[in-house]
């Protein structure tokens, strides 16, 4: 293990454990150091990958905003490190579809039992109907469209690997386009299926809801002849 590490492991274990809180200071530099047996380089090393990973915000000086304190914005950091993730693997199009549709069945079966506000998701299709839409202008839309259904089921971490999986989604359905024999006829087939599936969760019907979203993924999938 390599010595910053430890210090990552010591912060993992004490808010664990809630030694350490949202808005808690970590241990200055050289008590860190000491009690690890470990440079201070080594600490200052830690304390930036904490940063980066939006674990904690640092300030410089003696005041008392000097140094790092452990902040609640888990999601925007983790999102990012997801897809920088996914971004250094080729990942098989069968994959991307199977975990698309776990994850987004789940959630719209999850939402339906939800108060939902569904305004920002129906501005989403509306914008979509728009006349002279691109295709990519239109998966962009969908893509966005995708991660706000699966956000309505209010889990996080969902939320999260749903936002992380949005380029590759836009990445492989626009590439989909010209393996289909009527791209129009095939985008108005989407809004149906969009429309339909905010429907079911406008009734509360998430049985129904999960089942149209798995088959609306399926199906783009199918039609659009995409290997694995």
């Amino acid at each position: 293990m390599k010595n910053y590490e430890l210090v990552l492991h010591r912060v993992e274990a004490d808010l664990a454990a809630g030694r350490l809180r949202i808005g808690g200071r970590l241990p200055g530099e050289r008590a860190l150091a000491e009690e690890l047996k470990i440079s201070r380089p080594s600490v200052r090393e830690a304390v930036r990958v904490l940063e980066a990973m939006g674990i904690v915000r640092t300030a410089t000086g003696s005041g008392p905003e000097a140094g790092a304190v452990i902040v609640a914005e888990p999601v925007s950091p983790l999102t990012a490190l997801l897809r920088l993730h996914l971004a250094t693997n080729h990942l098989p199009m069968g994959d991307v579809v199977q975990t698309r549709i776990l994850l987004e069945s789940w959630a719209a079966r999850e939402a339906a039992g939800r108060p939902l506000e569904l305004d920002a998701v129906a501005d989403l299709l509306d914008r979509m109907d728009a006349p002279g839409l691109s295709p990519e202008e239109f998966h962009l839309l969908d893509a966005e469209f995708h991660v706000a259904l699966a956000g309505l089921a209010g889990n996080v971490l969902i939320a999260a690997v749903m936002e992380s999986l949005r380029s590759a989604i836009h990445g492989y359905v626009l590439a989909a386009v010209p393996n289909l024999p009527d791209w129009e006829a095939t985008a108005v087939g989407l809004r149906g299926e969009h429309r339909a599936i905010i429907a079911a969760l406008a009734k509360g019907d998430g049985d129904a809801a999960s089942r149209l979203v798995a088959a609306h993924i399926q199906g783009f999938y199918q039609a659009a002849q995409l290997s694995s």
